[in-house]
């Protein structure tokens, strides 16, 4: 990444201007601040700065929000683990309609001269594609070129040779299913998140399977979408409710199954009684909502941890990968049986 020098002359300001451009800082008027950010869209990613010239014992986390529990425990997560092997974080949020998006937020990092970057549910992870093909690499695939080191956090992508740290998203649809199957449930709708999210559509995946090799319905009327949150999932189980009337529903992500439990306690639906709710994530309210939420767990810490370490490895001269390998590791869900499931009247 060019040094601040370099952007400076580039965007006709000065060196502390783009500083505290780069750090969202006061001080900056706003047609100032897009041009020093247009100036950084041009240069290349290439990291010829203070970060290529020494260790500076800093990497950067992006995170694609922190309303949702789970990205924050990531980051925690994250942060631990690198203060541990003696790194210190900066930590993104890039959610969608943010002043800074992810791109930006890249180069950003690389100006500051950090030394690599982790990624949770990367952008290119909601590029709406068909299961089973690889989206188009984007920038990303620049950054690579560009020897940039970094680590995908959920968020496998195989077009990209970067190491990818994830949870079976498939298995957890099947087996979210498969529990509410042997609970003797038969009308199972799915609450996902929206259709382009490469989670969600691993998921459905996961719940035809478990539903098909029971021969019981999995078509399209038992699948509803909306955003990753309490309101996207009240509203996607209000569709089901009207329609196909699930005795049962697997949800996209946690935060979306409160919805879905407030949206039923409103129309007066007995949860488990008179639907069965299950979860994904394992956030701490899952453990007191009321009734408390079945769930299927992500291993943060263990998935942190593993995504941290390959960073750390591939930082160090000493022990750094060669080839173009691609390094993956899955983790696997783990159920967690709490009082929303049961079976059916």
């Amino acid at each position: 990444m060019s040094g601040l020098s370099e952007i400076a002359r580039a965007a006709g300001v000065s060196i502390s201007t783009v500083s505290r451009v780069l750090n969202r800082r006061a001080g900056v008027n706003e047609e100032t601040r897009q041009r020093v950010l247009s100036v950084l869209a041009e240069m290349p990613y290439t990291p010829r700065g203070l970060g290529a010239l020494q260790r500076t014992g800093v990497i950067g986390l992006l995170v694609p929000e922190l309303s949702n529990p789970v990205f924050p425990a990531f980051a925690e997560a994250l942060e631990t683990r690198a203060a541990r092997l003696g790194y210190s974080s900066l930590l993104c949020n890039t959610r969608s309609g943010a002043p800074m998006g992810e791109e930006e937020y890249v180069r950003m990092l690389l100006a500051r001269g950090v030394e690599g970057m982790v990624f949770v549910s990367p952008e290119i992870t909601n590029v709406e594609v068909p299961l089973g093909q690889a989206p188009r690499p984007s920038y990303y695939a620049k950054l690579v070129a560009d020897g940039v080191h970094m680590v995908f956090l959920n968020g496998a992508t195989p077009a990209l040779d970067v190491p990818d740290v994830t949870v079976d998203e498939q298995l957890a649809g099947y087996m979210a299913t498969k529990h509410l199957i042997e609970l003797g449930h038969e009308r199972i709708g799915f609450v996902s998140g929206p259709a382009r999210s490469l989670p969600s559509r691993l998921k459905r995946a996961g719940w035809a399977a478990a539903l098909e090799e029971n021969h019981l319905p999995a078509g399209s009327e038992y699948v509803a979408h909306g955003p990753f949150s309490p309101e996207g999932g009240g509203l996607a189980v209000a569709q089901l409710l009207d329609t196909v009337t699930p005795t049962a529903v697997i949800c996209s992500s946690d935060h979306m199954a409160l919805g879905v439990m407030r949206e039923a306690h409103q129309r007066g639906i007995s949860i488990p009684g008179d639907l069965s709710v299950v979860g994904f994530d394992d956030i701490p309210l899952a453990a007191y909502s009321s009734p408390t939420l079945t769930t299927l767990a992500q291993p943060i810490e263990e998935m942190a941890a593993a995504a941290i370490d390959e960073l750390v490895l591939r930082l160090d001269p000493d022990r750094r990968r060669q080839g173009t390998d691609n390094y993956t590791r899955v983790f696997r869900p783990r159920l967690v049986a709490r009082e929303s499931s049961a079976p059916p009247k």
